[in-house]
C-alpha cells in the first residue's frame, strides 16, 4: 500500500508539492464533463499526470457523492428514460479506462448526498464537518420521491448486472464509496442501504467479481457503527481477505453512529495506525489517501490540513510494514 490523493491540484505547483511529500499516485478526473472522455481524452490525462512525475491511478465515473437532484446519471438511480444510454456510456467509459492503463474508477450510489449539521468546534479552534442526529430536521424535503428499500437494492442490482462484466472483462476495478453517514431508515424519502456493514456485504456480493468492490472509507465505517475502534479491525478482515479492498479513505471521527465529528487522523477515536496493520494483514495494495479534513487557521486551510495528513500516513504506512 502507498499514499495516495484525491485532491484535485490547482496549478504545476501542487503536482511538485504533492511528490515533494512522497505522494505520486493520484485519483483525478480529466477536465471537462465526462462525456467528452474519450480514449483520447483519457491518454492526454494520463500523459498530463505523468508529466508532472505521478501515477493516475483512478478515475470517478460519473457517479459522485451529491445528492440525485443534481447528479449528472440520476436515471441510473431513479430508474429513468435513460437508464440504459447512461449505464452504455459508463461501460464505454470503464473500457476506455483500461486501454488507457487507468487500472481503476471509483463511484457512489447515492441519493442523499452527504447530510451534515453545524460544525463542531475541536483542536486549537479547528471547525469540524459533523452530523449528529438530534441537530437534523427529520422532516427536510428528499431530492426525488420515496423508494422502498428493496426498490434501491433493485435499481443497484441493475447498474452492477451490466457494469461488472465489462469490468471484470476490462480488468478495471470497480471501488463503491459507502454511505456518509448512516441516517434512520426514510430519512429523506430513502434508505441507505450502504449505510451499514450488512448492506455493503450485500452490496458486494451482489455479481460477485474480483473487480467489483469498495472505496473504503474508514471515517464513514466508524460512522455506521456503535463502537467503532472495537468493531473496524474485523470489518476490514472481511471485506480485506475478500479482495474487496480497491481504495482507502483515510479519516477518522470522534463519535459513533448518530453523533460524530470529523478530525485529522491522530485526533479521533479510531486506533489509526493499527488500521494500517490489519490491512497490511490482508495484504492490501493500492492507495491510502486523506479525505474529509477540518477546517484550520492557514492560508490554504484544506491544503495545510492534507500535508498534516500525507506526513501521518507516510509515517502510519511504514510503522505498519515495520520499516
Amino acid at each position: 500500500m502507498y499514499i495516495g490523493t484525491q485532491r484535485e491540484p490547482r496549478h504545476a505547483t501542487d503536482f511538485k508539492m504533492l511528490t515533494q511529500f512522497g505522494v505520486r499516485h493520484i485519483s483525478l478526473d480529466p477536465p471537462g464533463p465526462w462525456t467528452e472522455w474519450t480514449l483520447e481524452a483519457l491518454e492526454r490525462h494520463r500523459d498530463e499526470v505523468a508529466s508532472h512525475g505521478m501515477i493516475l491511478d483512478m478515475i470517478q465515473l460519473p457517479l459522485p457523492s451529491v445528492a440525485v437532484d443534481r447528479a449528472p446519471c440520476a436515471d441510473i438511480l431513479l430508474a429513468g428514460p435513460e437508464r440504459d444510454r447512461q449505464i452504455a456510456g459508463i461501460c464505454e467509459l470503464i473500457e476506455n479506462c483500461a486501454r488507457a492503463g487507468i487500472p481503476a474508477a471509483k463511484y457512489n450510489f447515492n441519493y442523499i448526498g452527504i447530510p451534515r449539521s453545524e460544525d463542531e468546534i475541536g483542536r486549537g479552534g479547528a471547525r469540524l464537518p459533523s452530523f449528529f442526529w438530534d441537530k437534523m430536521d427529520p422532516d427536510t424535503a428528499p431530492p426525488c420521491e420515496p423508494l422502498e428499500e428493496e426498490e434501491i437494492w433493485e435499481r443497484a442490482e441493475y447498474f452492477l448486472r451490466h457494469v461488472v462484466p465489462v469490468a471484470t472483462s476490462a480488468k478495471v476495478r470497480l471501488a463503491c464509496h459507502p454511505h456518509d453517514p448512516w441516517t434512520p431508515p426514510g430519512y429523506r424519502g430513502v434508505t441507505r442501504i450502504l449505510g451499514t456493514f450488512e448492506g455493503m456485504k450485500r452490496f458486494v456480493e451482489t455479481h460477485e467479481s474480483p473487480y467489483h468492490g469498495l472505496n473504503f472509507c474508514i471515517g464513514t465505517m466508524a460512522e455506521n457503527l456503535d463502537a467503532p475502534d472495537a468493531e473496524m479491525d474485523d470489518i476490514i478482515r472481511w471485506f480485506g481477505t475478500r479482495g474487496k479492498l480497491f481504495n482507502i479513505h483515510f479519516r477518522n471521527i470522534q463519535g459513533s453512529k448518530g453523533g460524530f465529528s470529523e478530525v485529522l487522523p491522530d485526533d479521533g477515536d479510531v486506533n489509526m495506525l493499527r488500521v494500517l496493520r490489519v490491512l497490511e494483514e490482508v495484504g492490501y495494495q493500492y492507495m491510502v489517501m486523506p479525505d474529509h479534513v477540518p477546517e484550520i487557521d492557514a492560508v490554504d486551510p484544506e491544503g495545510a490540513a492534507f500535508a498534516f495528513s500525507y506526513g501521518y500516513i507516510a509515517a502510519a504506512i511504514q510503522h505498519a510494514k515495520g520499516a
